[in-house]
C-alpha cells in the first residue's frame, strides 16, 4: 500500500492490490453509516429488513477508507472470517449507493466503490499504466461546478471527476526506456 504524505495537504496517493486506499479528513455526520443504512431500508416503499450480513458489510466497509470492487470485498471479508454470499454483496452494494453511503467509480475495466458518506468531496487522477490513483481536493473545481450549476439553475446532488493519464513514475520509466532504445 502506498500512502504519500505529499507537501500539499489536499493530495493523497493510493494503491494496494489493485484496490486503493486513502486517508481523507472525515466530515462530521449526524448518524453512523449503520444507522443511516437502517433508516434507508425502513424508508423504502416496501420496508426491507436489515440482515446480519448487511450489518457485517457496513461495519467492515466503514472501518477503513478503501476503494474496492465487489470481488475484493468478498475476498477480504472471507479472509477476516465473515460469511458472505456473492449475491448479498452485490445487492447490498447497490443499496449502499442508493442510500448515499457509497459512490461508484469506473476506473478502467473494473467498478470500484468508495465512501460517499462522512468524507469530503474529492477528485481522482488515475494512471492508466500502473493503476495508481491520486485523490485530491481543489476548491477551484468545486467553485466552477457550483457556478455552472447556478447559471443553469441546476440542483446538483454530486459529481464524479476522474482524470486519466500517466503518473510521474510511469512517465519516468517510459523516458528511461526510450533513452535505452536509442542506444
Amino acid at each position: 500500500m502506498i500512502i504519500d504524505n505529499a507537501p500539499v495537504d489536499s493530495v493523497r496517493l493510493l494503491a494496494n492490490r489493485g484496490g486503493l486506499s486513502v486517508q481523507l479528513p472525515a466530515v462530521e455526520v449526524s448518524q453512523s453509516p449503520e444507522s443511516k443504512f437502517r433508516e434507508y431500508l425502513a424508508s423504502r416503499p416496501k420496508p426491507q429488513r436489515y440482515t446480519d450480513q448487511q450489518r457485517d458489510m457496513v461495519n467492515f466497509i466503514f472501518a477503513q477508507h478503501n476503494h474496492f470492487d465487489a470481488e475484493q470485498l468478498i475476498d477480504d471479508m472471507k479472509k477476516a472470517g465473515f460469511r458472505v454470499s456473492r449475491a448479498t454483496v452485490y445487492r447490498t452494494l447497490n443499496k449502499l449507493v442508493d442510500a448515499g453511503l457509497l459512490r461508484r467509480l469506473e476506473l478502467g475495466p473494473r467498478m470500484f466503490y468508495e465512501h460517499d458518506y462522512g468524507y469530503p468531496p474529492h477528485e481522482h487522477l488515475v494512471c492508466q499504466q500502473c493503476g495508481q490513483v491520486i485523490e485530491f481536493q481543489d476548491d477551484a473545481i468545486n467553485s466552477v461546478i457550483h457556478d455552472v450549476c447556478r447559471q443553469h439553475n441546476f440542483q446538483t446532488n454530486g459529481h464524479t471527476f476522474i482524470v486519466r493519464g500517466i503518473c510521474t513514475n510511469c512517465n519516468r520509466a517510459r523516458v528511461t526506456k526510450r533513452r535505452l532504445d536509442l542506444v
